[in-house]
């Protein structure tokens, strides 16, 4: 059994602080700042003052009970946050007080301070602030794990990535260009697609007043998309089973319209389709880390250069239940950030 040995915090940083926290109706306007202990870091964790946090729908649907913390999780909202070290667990090797770091964490976030394991932060490029930084870890990460991981996306394939103009899916659109792919997209407005095609998309499609599928057939010339990353669920469950190519890969890691469907499956063995899906939070420790490692090599030198942050709006940290409103209305360009130093 592994004993874990809390780090000293310096005298300079409070025993108590400011964090988020739900109140009883589980409503955006339940949101409140409240007191709380200041986090102690593990053996390998670090301990860091926030700079700024990102805002997740996942955090919508923990706020909501849907999408509790994992065991051993902080009970506090927020998977990423940027900003500075200012202490170290006993065996941490990576870090000294004064880095500069990006994290991904299974919780924490919106508070003031919060502990992240040594393997998986990022240092935070010289010129680029806290709020561009807490964009970017868990879609880098989601991205990485969902696209080219699961869904195996290679050079000169095509991928279909519904909900273009999301956190998610701008930084699908950078990275899978980056490595060569054509990219089509769906998003509900025009100016949402006209943003897609200018950060990269070959094909941005409003799903509002087209058909995707008979837009990706056209793209495509009949053959269908090789990748989808599916944020939607419900009736586009069958709708990607039709707008694929054979032996497309089909991945979903949201149902914002809902995660059950019927679903006919001739096609999908037709085609040799591949329909999966995972979730980021409740991976272990050494998996993250080993996904860590690879972003820290391929995709985290691009950070800010090819793969820009793309932030809609800054709230500061008590205003958490007015940026979960404007998430949960859809109608942001790229991400949301809780500044949590003001």
């Amino acid at each position: 059994m592994t004993i874990k040995i809390p780090g000293e915090i310096p005298a300079a940083i409070p025993e108590k602080m400011r964090a988020i926290s739900i109140g009883e109706d589980n409503s955006p306007a339940s949101l409140t700042l409240t007191e709380h202990n200041t986090p102690r870091p593990d053996t390998y964790e670090i301990l860091v003052k926030i700079g700024a946090a990102g805002v997740n729908r996942g955090d919508c649907y923990q706020r909501m009970g849907f999408y509790p913390p994992p065991p051993g999780a902080s009970e506090i909202m927020g998977l990423e946050f940027a900003g500075t070290v200012v202490a170290c667990g006993s065996d941490v090797t990576r870090w000294q007080p004064g880095a500069r770091i990006a994290g991904l964490v299974a919780g924490g976030g919106y508070a003031e301070y919060g502990v992240v394991h040594e393997d998986h932060a990022l240092e935070i490029p010289e010129n680029m602030s806290f709020t561009d930084a807490a964009a970017l870890p868990e879609t880098i990460y989601t991205v990485w794990a969902n696209v080219f991981e699961l869904g195996g996306l290679v050079a000169g394939e095509t991928l279909l990535i519904h909900g273009g103009s999301s956190g998610i899916g701008t930084t699908a659109i950078q990275m899978a260009k980056h490595y060569g792919a054509i990219v089509a997209t769906t998003a509900g407005t025009d100016e949402k697609c006209d943003f897609c095609e200018k950060l990269g998309a070959d094909l941005a499609i409003n799903y509002k007043n087209t058909d995707f599928e008979a837009a990706i057939d056209t793209l495509t010339e009949g053959k269908g998309v090789n990748l989808i990353l599916d944020m939607v669920g419900g009736s586009y469950f069958q709708r990607n089973i039709s707008a694929a190519a054979r032996g497309g890969r089909i991945v979903n890691i949201a149902h914002l319209e809902g995660a059950r469907a019927e679903i006919d499956m001739l096609p999908v063995m037709l085609k040799n389709l591949i329909l999966t899906g995972s979730t980021l939070r409740a991976r272990p420790i050494p998996e993250k880390t080993r996904l860590t490692g690879i972003i820290r090599e391929k995709i985290w030198p691009l950070a800010g250069k090819e793969i820009k942050p793309i932030v809609d709006t800054v709230f500061p940290l008590g205003e958490a239940g007015a940026a979960q409103s404007l998430m949960e209305t859809s109608q942001h360009i790229g991400k949301i950030i809780l500044d949590c130093e003001v």
